[in-house]
């Protein structure tokens, strides 16, 4: 495709799908702008899991040794207990043997600053807040809070699990009676938490940050519905979560009677104070250490919203990561879903004929959705039987001996479920995969082939 032949792309959302998209548009040398809402990204959040599914992706942009940089492998999820023991491990250990890559924890805000640095400045626009999107047969339109629009030819949503591109989508199919009656139900949470990530440590304080292993671990406090999770950084800090389980299902509806003022992250932090927390060393470390050695500004209070949505795509609009899929975080796979996606949209924007038609982008985000979504699928319900090692019910007891009693060969069952799909871009080089268990199909490369044809097409005319 020539320069002025190539869709231009409205990207809205700055977390790490979008910036995902961003990278890999960039690389594919077809026109993008990303818009962003906050005017600064504060460096909030705890740390995210990055498993062998995502190197792929780092290793063809080439920024895999940046991202090595930020890292800290794991190979276990330790799960203890208020008498500051391990009850049991669940393993990861094969995980470089069985797929070519490691796992890693990364804080969150380092990984946000890897893909900026990857995303020309130019294409970035920070304090855009969207009031109204809309889309025609020629091409899509934002308008912003400070009155300012922009234009394009396909409109990415990674807003987020409120994605007002979404909402604005949603209602306009509801007008015309497209909407399914799931989709326009509330997002529905059944567990808050509180996350923050301390200063670095000195390990005589914090002896498990001397390990060469990030150290992820979850303790249940029995008898009540809170557990909380741990994981030891390459910057040594010590990202956290403290979760309550709130023994039914709400939505942002019902926020408006429970409290979630100003206060509501600083009462939570002084009803978790005195929370054992297993170091890794003799001196006695609750959550009340952990929470002042935080900056106060960086710990917020969250909601963990669970929903895959069915309605992923409209003409010339489409969604990922969370504005389409939100999945608890027990599972560690909410980042990694974003990344799928955004190489998923990629390799079918990157597929899509010269000045392509509504009809023609339509048809590539069919595809899109037809890879995607039993994959995430896939991850929601692994997510769920992670959750319920904290799920105080008896599912918890089923999930802890399942666990403690799991055989070798079901344990990699377990783990190829989870990474055979290691999705890759197919506008760049494939990346060198030693994993004993090859990569499962992956449909959108058939870009490679149709691009290819194309070409071939052209220059024989």
């Amino acid at each position: 495709m020539s320069a002025v032949a190539k869709p231009k792309i409205l990207i809205v959302g700055a977390g790490l799908g979008g910036m995902a998209l961003g990278i890999l548009l960039h690389k594919a040398k077809i026109p993008f702008e990303i818009y962003e809402r906050a005017a600064v990204v504060k460096p909030l959040g705890t740390a995210m899991n990055f498993n062998a599914s995502t190197a792929v992706m780092f290793k063809q942009c080439g920024i895999y040794d940046e991202f090595l940089a930020i890292a800290k492998p794991w190979s276990a999820v330790q799960v203890g207990n208020t008498n500051r023991t391990i009850d049991y491990k669940i393993d990861f250990s094969e995980q470089e043997k069985l797929f070519g890559a490691n796992g890693f924890i990364v804080p969150r805000p380092d990984i946000c600053d890897l893909f900026a640095r990857h995303v020309p400045k130019e294409h970035m626009h920070m304090g855009k807040k969207v009031v109204l999107s809309e889309q025609t047969e020629e091409g899509v339109r934002l308008i912003f809070a400070d009155g300012t629009t922009a234009e394009g030819d396909i409109l990415v949503g990674a807003d987020g699990a409120y994605s007002t591109i979404r909402q604005q989508l949603y209602e306009q199919l509801k007008k015309e009676d497209r909407l399914l009656a799931s989709d326009g139900e509330p997002l529905p949470f059944s567990s808050t938490c509180l996350v923050g990530q301390t200063k670095p440590l000195d390990p005589k304080d914090f002896p498990s940050l001397a390990l060469e292993d990030s150290q992820v671990m979850t303790i249940l406090k029995k008898g009540t519905p809170y557990a909380y999770s741990l994981f030891t950084t390459k910057r040594n800090s010590v990202a956290w979560v403290v979760g309550e389980v709130l023994g039914r299902e709400c939505s942002k509806e019902d926020q408006k009677n429970e409290d979630w003022g100003p206060g509501a992250a600083e009462a939570m932090c002084e009803l978790s104070r005195d929370f054992p927390v297993i170091s890794g060393g003799d001196k006695l470390v609750t959550m009340g250490d952990l929470i002042d050695w935080t900056p106060r500004d960086l710990i917020t209070k969250v909601t963990l919203e669970e929903k895959v949505f069915e309605t992923w795509y409209d003409g010339r609009i489409v969604l990922l990561g969370d504005a389409c899929h939100k999945i608890s975080p027990a599972g560690g796979a909410g980042a990694t879903n974003a990344i799928h996606d955004a190489i998923t949209v990629a390799n079918w924007i990157y597929a899509l004929p010269p000045s392509p038609t509504k009809q023609d982008i339509e048809k590539y985000f069919a595809e899109y959705k037809k890879e995607r979504l039993p994959k995430v699928k896939e991850a929601y319900e692994s997510s769920l039987m992670f959750k319920t090692i904290s799920s105080k019910t008896y599912l918890e007891w089923v999930a802890a001996f399942c666990f403690k009693n799991m055989p070798t060969w079901m344990n990699r069952k377990m783990l190829a479920s989870m990474m055979a799909y290691r999705p890759m871009v197919a506008f760049l080089p494939n990346p060198e995969d030693n994993g004993i268990i090859k990569p499962s199909p992956q449909h959108s490369l058939e870009a490679r082939r149709i691009v290819r044809e194309r070409m071939e097409a052209v220059s024989q005319a």
